[in-house]
């Protein structure tokens, strides 16, 4: 008999369904049973992606735990409404969703900037939340060391760049540039090691959703929100379990420098780095899914 090897990754989305939340139409997938002792696990995507970027998580993580992953207000096949976007905006988001259709607090899971929304619900929603694992999160601490002063003509010019890209024109015609595949593709490229992580179907998950009315809208949003809060003032609000997951090869942050700041603020975390770039959940997902598995197993009463 000739036995079938099955790969050991899904590639294929799970088929998903929206809620409604502040008038707006709200995507998310669920899979997986409630298991008896174990919280569901809430998936959070970074900038410009969706629940897409975790198919490589999804179907084996829901082995295990009842799993969910959303695609935040201004991404994915969620609405792109004309708002103003922040942290605040997707914390509360994610507070209400787990509120209001999980109905009970999660484990949540966030990349980059889904990471730091994911943080701020930790810190100031507590009550929805068992654990926080964090896979190269964004957000700045407050003493995050400025550049070497620059001279003059550069202060000068980054100040115009930036209003320039106030501007709605200029803002506009920077996304029809890096909305494109092949954009798309040379951007992926270089925060992933595994060149054959960065598939056609990656680009065109990441591609489809800038499509959409009001996408360049939500991007132009950007650069004109204000900072939230800074992540050390989370943490010293934060009480639950911290994972933190690092591809450590990320080009868009020093990923060492970055974990001893987490460290410092917050030293009960655990944390692992990973030979991956910014994306580890996509590009070493087997990794991710142990490590996540074996880090809830430890905290949660049987």
């Amino acid at each position: 008999m000739i036995q079938q090897v099955l790969p050991t990754v899904s590639t294929t989305p799970v088929p998903g369904m929206y809620w409604q939340w502040r008038g707006q139409s709200i995507y998310y997938v669920q899979t997986g049973q409630q298991q008896s002792g174990r919280p569901p696990l809430l998936l959070v995507h970074g900038f410009g992606a969706s629940t897409d970027h975790w198919r490589k998580n999804i179907a084996e993580l829901s082995q295990d735990f009842e799993v969910w992953a959303i695609d935040l207000l201004g991404f994915g096949r969620s609405a792109k409404a004309d708002w103003s976007y922040s942290g605040n905006l997707w914390r509360d988001q994610l507070h209400d969703f787990i509120t209001e259709v999980i109905h009970q607090p999660v484990v949540l899971l966030g990349n980059s900037l889904g990471g730091y929304s994911c943080l701020c619900v930790a810190a100031q929603n507590p009550t929805s939340v068992v654990g926080l694992g964090l896979l190269n999160s964004a957000g700045p601490f407050s003493d995050t060391q400025s550049p070497t002063p620059k001279n003059p003509l550069a202060k000068f010019l980054g100040k115009l760049t930036k209003a320039i890209l106030l501007q709605p024109w200029a803002s506009f015609l920077l996304f029809q540039y890096v909305r494109r595949p092949s954009i798309i593709r040379k951007t992926l490229s270089k925060v992933y090691i595994d060149q054959s992580a960065v598939t056609e179907q990656l680009v065109e998950e990441i591609y489809r959703p800038s499509c959409d009315p009001g996408a360049h809208k939500v991007f132009a949003s950007v650069f004109k929100s204000p900072q939230g809060e800074k992540v050390d003032v989370l943490l010293t609000q934060m009480k639950c379990p911290l994972l933190m997951l690092w591809g450590e090869a990320d080009p868009w942050m020093n990923t060492r420098e970055k974990g001893a700041k987490f460290r410092q603020y917050y030293p009960q975390l655990t944390e692992y780095y990973l030979q991956a770039g910014h994306c580890p959940h996509d590009e070493v997902p087997e990794q991710v899914n142990s490590l996540v598995r074996s880090w809830v197993s430890s905290f949660v009463v049987h």
